[in-house]
């Protein structure tokens, strides 16, 4: 009787074990699914996409044409760099900005920290082509900004290097840049702010033992630690604004066109889809090639 419960006892603590360890993967089996259905399958239908040829009319066949690749890099390689150029633009102009936010609202804020950061995500409870819309009405010709800028002879200045027309901010590249900086900078400020507020002021206190100055503290100290913050941040924002064309399609011309509006076009106007999943993955694979090169530059690998 024994022998007997104890062989009980230890099979059935056998069976417990095995069920603990295969815990985590049921818990993980949700999400796996919905990757799989949402982005997986997605992944490898648009793959197959972009070597088919044929028409609408005629149906799309997969016969592994390659030169949709080389067709798009060939007509759209200006709208691949100009895209890139203002993604890279706006990521440092959200830095620049972002930053010094997001270092008052965890340093320097107090009882205001809170009203803040509602402040930073005020905009995401308006949809982003409601955003898009007000900026359109900010920099029209007849409003405000155009009219202090041409007073200030600004306009002359930014004419001459290309990023605005004559007297005029819209249908522009410097008001393409200036939507994707706003509606991208919370993306960046969060993300600081939640590395700056993880540092330990007394870091600080000893820093200032030690006769540093601010801006030795800050240089030594605060952006080291703040670093995979700032890693987030640019690419949380160069990421999407890479393929973004809501900005350009409402802020821009044809000439400020970016890579996502040549895919939207040929999904959804030419009805060109092979061509449309080529541009997709030629942008995707950039995106991804330039990342990892960040990733290691950068020396860090936490994502705050």
């Amino acid at each position: 009787m024994g022998t007997g419960s104890a062989q009980g006892d230890a099979s059935g603590t056998a069976v417990r074990r095995g069920r603990r360890k295969l815990t985590p993967y049921w818990l993980l089996l949700p999400a796996g699914l919905w990757l799989a259905f949402f982005f997986v399958a997605p992944f490898f239908y648009q793959a197959s996409t972009s070597v088919q040829s044929g028409s609408l009319e005629d149906g799309f066949r997969v016969t592994w044409d390659f030169t949709n690749y080389s067709d798009a890099l060939a007509m759209y390689g200006p709208h691949f760099l100009r895209s890139f150029l203002y993604a890279a633009t706006a990521t440092v102009l959200c830095l620049l900005i972002g930053y010094p936010l997001a270092y008052l609202i965890a340093f320097r804020a107090g009882r205001w920290r809170g009203l803040l950061l509602v402040m930073v995500i005020a905009p995401f409870f308006t949809s982003f082509l409601i955003r898009t819309l007000a900026w359109k009405t900010i920099l029209s010709d007849a409003g405000p900004v155009v009219g202090v800028l041409k007073s200030l002879h600004v306009l002359d200045v930014t004419s001459q290097l290309g990023l605005t027309g004559d007297d005029r901010l819209l249908a522009t590249p410097l008001a393409v840049v200036c939507g994707l900086t706003y509606n991208f900078l919370p993306f960046m400020i969060l993300p600081l702010y939640s590395s700056l507020e993880r540092i330990d002021l007394s870091l600080h206190e000893a820093a200032r033992d030690l006769y540093a100055t601010p801006a030795t503290v800050f240089r030594k100290v605060t952006f080291p630690l703040s670093l995979p913050g700032v890693v987030a941040g640019t690419l949380l924002t160069f990421i999407p604004a890479s393929g973004d064309y809501i900005n350009a399609q409402l802020l821009g011309s044809p000439n400020t066109q970016m890579v996502g509006n040549a895919i939207q076009k040929q999904f959804l106007n030419v009805l060109d889809y092979p061509a449309a999943a080529a541009m997709s993955f030629i942008l995707m694979a950039i995106i991804l090639i330039a990342v990892s090169i960040y990733m290691r530059k950068a020396g860090t690998e936490e994502l705050v």
